[in-house]
């Protein structure tokens, strides 16, 4: 049973005005989630519920981004704002914090603002200008209503729907018992929560990241504590002060005549100095990664953005946008892979614009090294993901390719599918300093969006890829409830330049992790989210690589049940009580019953035929389906470098 997109303050008038409000921007508003049985009997601290603030913050300098290179300096000290505020389904009130921010960088403290309402000022000329071509664009050119995949109806509706910031707050063990291997550690999950209410087109790949944080306790004796934030980029500060979108939003908003015409307003609002596209336009909205003793939140349209999960609080802040010294520029995989074994990452960057991808990485220390161009990459294509082995780095050329041309010429948009490209491997050794050893491998009907894992065999001679193939790749970006993805091993012959494809699974599987200790080596399990549809999860299924060629390779699965959800799986393994075996572990992730409203952390043991539920956390907010998560152990936030 599907919940419904509702709001406060507003009516559905509001996503598309008529021409009688196109002069005057609307307020920007914010939505809100109500499950079907919102008034029912909830799960204990289930029914916690907060509301965001009508008065926004004060403007700050901190809307200038910060770069940051070694140490990074703290874009902000964010303070809260408490009050009570009844509840509606008893007469009982419940104590909330709302996340406020009233401190730019390095600027002296300041008292807590009030909470009395504050009038927004007035727009100046050239905002209501911009604001008045793109109410015009949205209403008589691309009416998101024409486009069902990118209508913000439909798109954030039900748990799709965005939720105001949650800070610190504990939340009962409700079943079970915490695994000691996962004590003091936190589980964070990244995703697009969109600050406002979308002018126009909106599609799930658009929304500002949002890091949803479960810090885990050390002994019993303590709660867990769930902690939502949004990731302060550039295009959140600058939005935040001016209380609406400010920025386009580029998997929706650039598509035929209308996204030449947001183009303009866009370059308009550069030239009047609304934003700054050097400063970042990315939403650090998809995935997470640790490496150099920093928490970094990644989005592969801008620089990787340095966070921070206090080990004690677990209060979650944004220290700022990182160029690394100078030397990281434009932007970084959102999938970087890191060597277990010397601790170096390896990443890259792609764009419309030759070189189309360049590899580096970056040391254990996290000082980044030297640019490979790749110039034998034929043309810009989706390049969401790639593998790495002990000696070789694997780059997937898929179907999806970049033509932005082609929203000039063909009214199309600037990136979509391309089914007379035959999908190429290119092969590099992962230390290359040059492109001269690059070596691209024909795979027709192969789409990779997500890499699983990758090793070697037969002395070096073989590369052995696990990935999910996108069948339906016309569907990835537009409909992805259509799309269908196939687990496959992948055999790349490097002596005869043979590849070969077997299927391990029939089911529509993808968000495949393994043990982290296994990357780039040889391994035998992997566990995968069951698309029902994407990118909703309805299960978790366990492969054995092992057993390729013997038909379906499933040993294991969990179904959530009816109606019930999650994102992408991850696994930790146990490294306290373990013996040592590959899944010897947990893999945990955030469900959400969309009947009753009910959202849990859920940890099942990766050894059991069932993946059997061993420890479950009520969550006191809702976790909007999203990205890619991380567990950050114990030991890793610790050693988070300070400043």
């Amino acid at each position: 049973m599907e919940g419904a997109l509702v709001t406060s303050n507003f009516t559905m008038s509001d996503l598309y005005p008529s021409k009688a409000n196109v002069v005057h921007g609307s307020r920007s508003r914010r939505l809100s989630y109500i499950s079907p049985v919102a008034s029912s009997a909830a799960a204990p601290n289930s029914g916690y519920r907060r509301k965001k603030s009508t008065s926004p913050p004060p403007p700050s300098a901190a809307a200038t981004a910060t770069v940051l290179t070694s140490p990074p300096k703290q874009v902000e000290q964010q303070e809260r704002e408490e009050r009570y505020e009844p509840r509606t389904n008893n007469a009982t009130a419940t104590k909330v914090a709302t996340a406020r921010t009233s401190r730019a960088p390095d600027a002296p403290r300041q008292h807590v603002r009030s909470s009395r309402p504050r009038r927004r000022p007035a727009a100046s000329l050239p905002v209501a200008f911009c604001n008045a071509l793109e109410e015009a664009i949205n209403t008589f050119v691309d009416p998101p209503v024409l486009r069902p995949s990118v209508d913000p109806r439909h798109v954030l509706s039900a748990n799709f729907a965005p939720v105001d910031e949650l800070p610190p707050t504990p939340c009962p063990v409700v079943r079970g018992t915490i695994p000691r291997c996962l004590a003091g550690g936190a589980y964070i999950r990244n995703g697009p929560n969109p600050q406002h209410l979308p002018r126009g087109p909106h599609h799930l790949f658009d929304g500002d990241g949002m890091l949803h944080s479960l810090l885990l306790p050390e002994s019993s004796d303590s709660d867990p504590i769930l902690c939502s934030r949004y990731v302060q980029t550039y295009k959140y500060l600058v939005e935040r002060d001016a209380g609406e979108p400010v920025l386009p939003n580029v998997f929706s908003g650039f598509h035929g005549l209308a996204g030449m015409a947001r183009g303009a307003v866009m370059a308009a609002r550069v030239l009047t100095g609304q934003m700054n596209p050097v400063e970042g336009v990315g939403l650090a909205n998809t995935s997470l990664a640790v490496f150099g003793g920093r928490l970094y939140a990644l989005g592969e349209s801008d620089l990787p953005y340095a966070v921070r999960v206090d080990p004690a609080t677990g209060e979650v802040t944004t220290q700022g946008r990182c160029d690394f010294g100078g030397r990281l520029s434009m932007g970084m995989t959102a999938h970087p892979k890191k060597d277990p074994i010397t601790g170096e990452l390896f990443a890259f960057r792609y764009g419309p614009m030759p070189p189309f991808v360049t590899y580096f990485r970056f040391d254990p220390a996290g000082n980044k090294g030297a640019d490979v161009p790749i110039f034998s990459v034929k043309q810009p294509s989706f390049l969401h993901d790639f593998a790495v082995t002990e000696r070789y780095a694997i780059f997937p050329e898929i179907q999806i390719v970049m033509n932005p041309m082609g929203m000039v010429v063909g009214g199309g948009a600037p990136v979509g599918a391309d089914s007379g490209m035959v999908p190429r491997l290119g092969v590099i050794p992962k230390y290359a300093a040059d492109e001269s050893e690059m070596r691209w491998f024909e795979v027709p009907g192969f789409n990779m969006m997500h890499s699983v894992n990758a090793w070697e065999e037969a002395g070096g001679e073989e590369i052995v890829m696990v990935a999910p193939n996108i069948l339906s790749i016309e569907h990835a970006l537009e409909r992805m409830e259509l799309v269908h993805a196939s687990v496959e091993l992948v055999r790349i012959n490097l002596r005869t330049g043979n590849v070969t494809r077997m299927p391990l699974s029939a089911g529509n599987l993808d968000f495949g992790v393994i043990n982290p200790g296994c990357l780039g080596r040889r391994n035998r399990y992997g566990y995968f989210g069951v698309g029902d549809p994407m990118p909703k999860i309805g299960g978790v299924a366990k492969l054995d690589f092992d057993l390729a060629g013997e038909g379906d390779c499933t040993v294991a699965r969990r179904d959530f049940g009816p109606g019930c959800f999650a994102g992408e799986p991850f696994f930790v393994p146990d490294d306290v009580e373990g013996n040592g075996n590959e899944d010897d572990g947990y893999v945990v992730c955030y469900v959400h019953d969309e009947g009753t409203g009910d959202n849990r952390f859920v940890v099942m043991d990766a050894r059991t035929p069932e993946l059997d539920i061993v420890a479950e956390v009520q969550l006191p907010s809702r976790v909007p389906y999203g990205f890619h998560g991380l567990f950050v152990t114990q030991a890793e936030l610790r050693s988070q470098q300070h400043h």
